[in-house]
């Protein structure tokens, strides 16, 4: 997850979603044909057809058009359905998961893309501890608000070894090029994680 943008309500806020989503479409393309740092900001703006302005009043930096998704309301919504009764690093899995195979079945190739530049460009990679701490503060949050008998220090440290789960998890489906089920691979993370035994590696 990284920098997050609510989600869309109303006729103007739907279409100014639009445009954004445009404007990573075609970023996204550019980024695959020339690569990020040789891809400019005006040249992103043109293939999208908006102006110089428009781009910035979206996106503040080039790296933004990577960072940004609307992935962590999705995940606080998912969290606020998950069973009162239900400890918090396995309503962190069923969340994230849930959330993670709706964006998988929609956007696969895009969030394929996206995750590759994060870890593959040093401008972005840079950044990652500094989004993923803001996405474990607003877990933290929703979470102690959902078990406020659990301390703030457990909770903390649950919410970050979840997080890291799913970067590797992350990390792994890259590396293979997305020749793997992403869900299965963060299913996986989190039984091992659970100190459970993960499946065995099928042999051919």
């Amino acid at each position: 997850m990284t920098v997050s943008e609510p989600r869309p309500t109303g006729l103007r806020a739907r279409k100014k979603a639009q445009t954004r989503r445009t404007i990573q479409e075609q970023a996204l393309q550019l980024f695959l044909a020339k690569g990020y740092e040789n891809t400019t900001v005006e040249e992103i703006a043109a293939a999208a057809e908006v102006s110089h302005m428009t781009f910035f009043r979206h996106f503040p930096t080039k790296e933004a058009v990577v960072e940004t998704d609307d992935y962590d309301p999705m995940i606080l919504q998912l969290i606020a359905e998950r069973p009162p009764e239900e400890d918090t690093l396995t309503a962190l899995h069923q969340a994230l998961t849930h959330g993670l195979k709706t964006v998988y079945a929609t956007d696969r190739e895009a969030l394929l893309i996206r995750t590759r530049l994060v870890l593959r460009t040093p401008a972005l990679r840079a950044r990652v501890w500094e989004n993923q701490h803001a996405t474990e503060e607003i877990l933290t949050h929703a979470l102690t608000s959902r078990r406020p008998d659990q301390s703030e220090l457990a909770t903390r440290v649950l919410t970050s070894a979840a997080l890291a789960a799913l970067t590797t998890a992350l990390t792994v489906w890259v590396d293979g090029e997305g020749a793997e089920d992403l869900p299965t691979l963060v299913d996986t993370a989190f039984i091992t994680l659970q100190g459970h035994s993960p499946p065995s590696k099928t042999t051919r």
